[in-house]
């Protein structure tokens, strides 16, 4: 330590000493050695870092590892002997950090010794070097440069800021405690998720590798990431043990690794404690706004604690039974804790789902009531803002969901469950075809890999739905082939397939064909029957269409479903064709009575097609000349507008023809400035 002043080298003695008195208890990591040498944690890693370049947690594994080597070479001890003298619980991963620190497994010491204790050979007489040895090593200098200086290929590039944490493994005797070692995994998930600078894979994208026999590397490969967490844990009477691990990816080198003993009482500094870890050694930049956040324990009522983390096992089951079962727990956990936002945002968010595509709201004032809640106790937490968005979404208030969306995304930029919501708001609620993409490929980026065949399907799916829309042909294609061979069963893909085959060759009898093929592997999905019936509209094949679309009536009356109110128009043409005037004027007032309340940039053209069908031909061009003033507008209004029985009326029009151009110019334009922003942005 020749550069370092003499109360440097004075302070590092003091904590090796300090690790060295303690080097046989493996519960010894970095907040016992701050403790011991009365400093934060924080000024710990900072001093030990400047002087050192190593975190703390590897500054103690050298020690130790140094400690090892002297009893090694003492030669009375076995390897396993040595690692539990040394700190280490198990002898497989004491082998691994010694190999990688001396880089030879320790059972090897002795015949190391050996190769180092045999005499040097001859120094051999010099070499003239001829040509072709130059020659040789302008090309081993060559080399040496392009390892130097392309950030591709040199050893020791940085790597990309990104990471996934794995499921953690239930150590407990008791089976029933798997849901407090699932919270530990998700709080400190959930910590990370609210660093900008960080790209956290999601939990469904880890979920598939909980008892996966991959290595890390291949793991890596399937999700894209450098770094990983690997974590196991059991709680005895009031004591959680838990062991954390943080693993470069490429290399299987494990980077930092830490055993913590706490009282459950001390749960929520355990979770800081690992993402602080975490966070530092792959030194990501905090913000202190994000840092606030993190630090912010969700309770401090333990019992409460415990019965939001059972609930929300049951939450992200994924089913209406698991809701069922995690709201009387939320509920359980805010009786214990009367200001507890986070369970009043999951209560909010579970009657949510209980609720969406109902065609009866039945659930309205729970929602709204225990999203005031978690609001009124936290602003700040991404939770409580998709609460309160999802009120004005079960409400049909669809822009007083906005700045909530905006907002949940700014305090967890990582979030794969909020940028999924505002991709599926842009394209189901609010249609905008540039967000709807742009966060469709956010999305893909921390949940797809690895998750189950079906699931990455489905999000394949939605990722080749949004290009289509914006008029990226090729690229939906290439997406929508991937989710049929990740499942071919996808009935969605199958169909969303067929409108992009029609996107290409503008086959409409193709069409047909195509979405029957899908209709005849589940004739009872109302969507299919739904996009069939639409296929021989479109054909005017009307006496085909009202089988179609009255199976689909039937079904969606059956269910009880408020789905697809903007094809009532569709229908109420075919049923005026087939001699149901009385049915089709219910339609047609339904649709106008949607239109008038749709408040997407298509309520214009919704208005337009209404009166074009009333043949008030001035009311119709007056509402499609406001319509082509909008932006992102999807490719199906180009696609299939001017075929539309509906606009039958006008579209033989001068002013038609006029305004339908101009919108297709429009649409071209926004598809190349939306190319040029998401290259800019690295999403495409």
């Amino acid at each position: 330590m020749p550069d370092l002043s003499p109360v440097e080298r004075d302070f590092l003695k003091k904590i090796t000493a300090i690790v060295t008195e303690n080097i046989g208890n493996d519960q010894f990591g970095v907040s016992e050695l701050a403790r011991e040498a009365g400093m934060s944690r924080s000024n710990l890693l900072r001093k030990i870092k400047k002087l050192t370049n190593l975190s703390v947690s590897l500054f103690i594994r050298q020690i130790r590892l140094e400690k090892a080597m002297e009893l090694l070479k003492e030669g009375s001890l076995t390897v396993s002997e040595v690692a539990f003298q040394v700190g280490f619980s198990s002898t497989s991963y004491f082998g691994k950090c010694f190999h990688d620190h001396y880089g030879y497994p320790p059972g090897e010491q002795g015949n190391q010794e050996e190769v180092t204790q045999q005499e040097p050979p001859e120094e051999a007489p010099p070499v003239r070097k001829s040509g072709w040895m130059l020659a040789v090593g302008a090309v081993l200098i060559l080399a040496l440069l392009v390892m130097l200086f392309n950030p591709f290929e040199a050893k020791n590039k940085e790597l990309e800021k990104s990471i996934a944490v794995l499921p953690f493994k239930n150590e407990s005797n008791d089976s029933t405690n798997i849901y407090l070692i699932n919270g530990l995994m998700e709080s400190i998930l959930n910590n990370l998720q609210k660093i900008e600078n960080l790209r956290v894979v999601s939990r469904t994208s880890v979920e598939k590798y909980r008892h996966s026999s991959k290595s890390i590397p291949e793991i890596a490969e399937e999700l894209g990431v450098s770094y990983f967490i690997e974590g196991s844990g059991q709680k005895i009477g009031d004591q959680i043990l838990l062991s954390v691990q943080l693993i470069e990816a490429p290399s299987d080198k494990h980077v930092w690794s830490e055993q913590y003993q706490r009282e459950t009482s001390d749960i929520f500094n355990l979770q800081l404690d690992v993402a602080k870890s975490i966070t530092q050694e792959i030194e990501v930049i905090i913000t202190p706004e994000e840092q606030k956040r993190i630090s912010k324990p969700p309770t401090d009522n333990l019992e409460a604690y415990d019965y939001f983390l059972k609930g929300l096992d049951e939450f992200h089951q994924g089913t209406r039974e698991g809701l069922e079962l995690a709201i009387p727990l939320f509920k359980q956990a805010v009786e214990h804790d009367p200001k507890f936002a986070r369970a009043y945002a999951d209560l909010a968010i579970a009657y949510y789902m209980l609720d969406a595509y109902q065609a009866e709201k039945n659930y309205v004032d729970e929602i709204n009531a225990y999203a005031d809640k978690a609001m009124f106790y936290d602003d700040q937490l991404s939770q409580s803002l998709l609460a309160k968005a999802f009120f004005y979404i079960n409400t049909g208030e669809y822009e007083l969901a906005i700045p909530y969306l905006e907002k949940a995304l700014e305090y967890s930029p990582n979030s794969a469950f909020v940028i999924n919501t505002l991709s599926d708001f842009y394209t189901s609620y609010y249609p905008n075809t540039g967000k709807y993409l742009e966060y469709a490929l956010k999305g893909i980026q921390i949940d797809v890999g690895g998750n189950d065949s079906t699931t990455t399907s489905f999000i394949l799916l939605h990722l080749s739905n949004a290009f289509i829309q914006s008029g990226f042909v090729a690229e939906a294609e290439k997406y929508i082939n991937q989710s049929l061979a990740y499942a071919p069963g996808n009935l969605y893909s199958v169909y969303v397939k067929a409108y992009i085959q029609y996107a290409k060759n503008g086959n409409l009898p193709q069409l047909k064909t195509d979405l029957l093929a899908a209709l005849e592997q589940d004739s009872t999905r109302f969507d299919i029957l739904q996009e069939v019936a639409k296929s021989c509209y479109y054909l005017r094949d009307y006496e085909s269409a009202y089988t179609y679309y009255r199976r689909f009536l039937d079904l969606k009356k059956a269910l009880n479903l408020d789905v697809y109110r903007f094809e009532n128009a569709k229908i109420a043409v075919v049923m005026d064709k087939m001699g149901f005037a009385e049915e089709a004027a219910e339609l047609m007032q339904d649709y106008k009575a949607y239109a008038e309340q749709d408040p997407s940039i298509y309520r214009p053209l919704s208005l337009a097609v209404y009166y074009a069908w009333q043949d008030d031909r001035a009311r119709a061009l007056q509402y499609l000349e406001e319509f082509a003033r909008e932006d992102n507008f999807h490719y199906w209004t180009i696609l299939f507008l001017d075929k539309d029985p509906l606009v039958d009326s006008i579209k033989e029009l001068p002013e038609f023809r006029k305004l339908f151009r101009q919108m297709e110019q429009k649409f071209w334009n926004n598809h190349q400035q939306l190319k040029r922003s998401l290259e800019a942005k690295d999403l495409l």
